[in-house]
């Protein structure tokens, strides 16, 4: 039996503890705040989205930066074996489009109520409102780690560092492991928000702030180069645009919007072609021949878009539909299938819901999340340099990568 130590009590944290307790050693719980997974309780808009129920090797497509490197995490914890788990523990789960898995109740607390009663059962020591200052290292393995209270060191046979990132910072996600690991001789890559939404130049979202738009196609440019395209839903607010479609952009785009020159392109009819999109115009404008064009439009688009269309047409909004060229139909056509907005930059980690980069993956074992540089230290979760786009595959990676630390130690 060895004496292990697990820093956060987040997702990640509350897997290691567990994987390691059910392995036979005794386990001590390090948790910042005032209760166990803090962070969970606001994934999913309260109702956390705790994986999702793709096929196992279709998680490795929605992680954005080093999938290779969760092969053995993916396959050692899956996402069916972590609905398995919350079904045993008392915390029944469904799926809802695409793929999403949230618990039956859509109580997010039901997700943390069930892995602190495994914890419970388990045996392992939880300590809340207990911050850990840093690390113990001596000759060249981890030996403990030292308490923030009074500096108070504690010895061990292992550590796991499950501290998450930078994002969401009233949860207790302030850096803390990046400091530790590299205080450990360990290189964090690049840090920056990510599933994050953006900011946009033009003062038109402000306008449209609050709209929700379904099964619209969003790409990003720079110049000719298509940077990121997928379909879903999008959202309008006071600084830009948000909703899953164009937070899971956000992952992909990070350094490019640095450089500038980005440019957001939505299609909001992508089921039609330009000619099928003309057609429906015309016909639209046919049952309504003496309308005036800003009032002609209600069937096509939502009320609060039909302004700003009716202005980007270029067409006098109080011109009968009957008197509407050929060429500026093609113009509202144009707007409707290319709506753009340039995009200037992203919202901060108070808005984002994971950290992009972390501690370099070439320093991990991806067999036993172990260091390569220290025995015995190990790195579980948001800490790492891993992320993966919207739909719960970011708390799949906590799951496993958790479940890897602590079985391995």
């Amino acid at each position: 039996m060895g004496n292990v130590l697990v820093i956060g009590g987040g997702a990640a944290g509350m897997m290691a503890a567990l994987a390691a307790a059910r392995s036979g050693h005794r386990v001590r719980l390090y948790e910042k705040n005032e209760k166990l997974g803090k962070k969970l309780y606001i994934t999913g808009k309260g109702r956390c989205n705790l994986t999702n129920a793709c096929d196992t090797e279709d998680l490795f497509g929605n992680v954005v930066h080093n999938p290779k490197f969760l092969y053995s995490a993916f396959y050692s914890f899956t996402n069916l074996d972590m609905m398995d788990l919350m079904e045993k523990s008392g915390c029944p789960v469904k799926t809802e489009r695409g793929g999403r898995v949230f618990p039956v109740s859509d109580r997010a607390s039901d997700v943390t109520g069930a892995l602190a009663g495994c914890l419970k059962k388990a045996g392992v020591d939880i300590f809340l409102k207990e911050e850990v200052l840093d690390l113990d290292i001596r000759d060249g393995r981890a030996a403990g780690i030292r308490l923030k209270k009074g500096g108070r060191p504690v010895e061990a046979d292992a550590v796991i560092v499950a501290t998450g990132g930078l994002s969401y910072p009233s949860t207790g996600s302030t850096g803390d492991g990046y400091r530790m690991a590299e205080a450990a001789g360990h290189r964090i890559t690049e840090l920056s928000p990510a599933l994050v939404p953006f900011e946009t130049e033009e003062p038109v979202a402000a306008q449209l702030q609050g709209l929700s738009l379904r099964n619209i196609r969003a790409v990003i440019r720079k110049g000719n180069k298509v940077l990121y395209e997928e379909f879903g839903e999008m959202l309008f607010t006071h600084y830009g645009v948000s909703g899953p479609v164009l937070l899971s952009a956000s992952s992909y785009v990070t350094k490019k919007i640095r450089e500038g020159g980005l440019v957001l392109s939505v299609d909001l009819k992508p089921a039609l072609s330009e000619e099928q999109l003309d057609a429906r115009i015309l016909r639209d404008f046919g049952e309504v021949k003496n309308r005036q064009f800003k009032n002609a439009l209600a069937h096509l688009l939502p009320a609060k878009l039909i302004p700003v269309i009716v202005e980007r047409s270029g067409i006098p909004p109080e011109k009968k539909v009957n008197e509407i060229t050929r060429e500026e139909r093609r113009g509202i056509v144009s707007q409707v299938k290319d709506f753009r907005l340039t995009l200037k930059g992203l919202r901060d980690y108070k808005e984002a819901i994971i950290t992009q980069g972390g501690v370099c993956v070439g320093e991990i074992n991806p067999s036993t999340m172990e260091s390569k540089l220290v025995k015995g230290l190990y790195f579980a979760g948001e800490v790492l340099d891993v992320d993966g786009v919207t739909g719960g595959y970011n708390l799949q990676i906590a799951w496993s990568t958790g479940y890897l630390a602590g079985m391995s130690v």
